[in-house]
């Protein structure tokens, strides 16, 4: 019998994992929105929404019926936005059952509930689950070009599981047992990385580069800690390693957003700009409200991403008040 998959997602992301995916997997099979696009990649092998220059493995084949693609693969990877995690799951809940495998690997929280995306696939789905990230840009992933990632499940026989499956010479594969943790790092680190591209956008250089992401880390290990996630996973991949990549790649949509910011564009016009979804965003909302009901927990770089985005405050007088802030120890536990 041939070993199958499928990926829920034609964006650049799903694209990049099923060519991954393909490498050791006999048959994968690509639900995407678009029938154009489902056509490209049957016909030509090329998603040319995303990769219009790159060639597609010819075991990959797409289809625009989601229960299809459900039903190709007890298999699945999920690759769509946080803020569409819920739709999916409602359209696929009664064609999952608990024989299913679903890997998550979107990077955000939703805005009304602060759920990770595995909490929100677990009102739907009591099958096998785990998490997928770490320091990963699409472009450079679909080009082979080295990476290493971060699988996090509970269960380590399906950990490992999934890692002999996906694992490559080009895409090294680590397990972790702190699933929350890791989906709560990959969603916060997008703030900070939004944070970054304006600083970028305003024109400040490495000094304030350096230490926006070693103060962003201290946040989003104080948000996991409060949250009773463990501290060393934000000094892996899926913490420091994301953020680093994150902060500085051009291929960075949550940076490429903050620079546009920083130029003095829209939030509209940034978006426009970016033409992908911006999960820093809409992650900097979601966890502005969280703030606004825990007085106890303090998070500057993320209330001034908020005010910036929400509040059309000026990024300079947002730095300023960073800057201005009452002298402190490094380490906000020392006293």
């Amino acid at each position: 019998m041939k070993t199958k998959i499928s990926v829920i997602g034609g964006g650049s992301w799903g694209t990049a994992l099923a060519q991954v995916a393909s490498t050791n997997i006999e048959e994968v099979l690509i639900y995407v929105r678009d029938k154009e696009v489902v056509n490209s990649i049957n016909n030509n092998s090329i998603n040319f929404k995303y990769f219009e220059n790159c060639k597609l493995n010819e075991n990959i084949k797409a289809t625009n019926n989601i229960s299809e693609a459900i039903q190709f693969s007890k298999w699945n990877i999920l690759s769509v936005p946080t803020s569409a995690t819920r739709t999916v799951m409602k359209d696929i809940k009664d064609v999952l059952d608990d024989t299913h495998t679903l890997i998550s690997t979107a990077k955000g929280l939703e805005i009304s509930t602060l759920k990770t995306n595995s909490e929100i696939i677990r009102e739907f789905f009591d099958g096998e689950l785990a998490v997928l990230s770490g320091p990963t840009h699409a472009e450079e992933v679909i080009k082979e070009i080295p990476t290493a990632i971060v699988l996090a499940s509970r269960e380590a026989k399906l950990a490992k599981n999934i890692q002999d499956k996906l694992l490559t010479s080009r895409f090294r594969i680590y397990t972790i047992k702190d699933v929350k943790g890791v989906e709560l790092a990959g969603a916060v680190k997008n703030i900070i990385a939004v944070a970054s591209g304006v600083t970028d956008g305003v024109g400040y250089g490495d000094n304030t580069k350096a230490a926006l992401i070693t103060r962003g880390l201290a946040e989003i290990v104080k948000f996991g800690l409060y949250l009773d996630t463990n501290r060393e996973t934000y000094n892996g991949l899926a913490g420091l390693g994301d953020l680093v990549v994150t902060c500085y790649s051009n291929h960075s949509r949550n940076r490429r957003f903050g620079i546009q910011i920083g130029k003095g564009k829209s939030f509209k016009e940034a978006e426009k700009k970016v033409k992908q979804v911006v999960e820093g965003a809409k992650t900097a909302k979601a966890v502005y409200n969280f703030l606004e009901k825990h007085d106890d927990l303090e998070m500057p770089i993320t209330e001034e991403v908020y005010k910036v985005l929400y509040e059309n405050k000026n990024p300079h007088q947002a730095l300023d008040d960073l800057m201005l802030r009452e002298p402190r120890n490094e380490f906000y536990y020392l006293s």
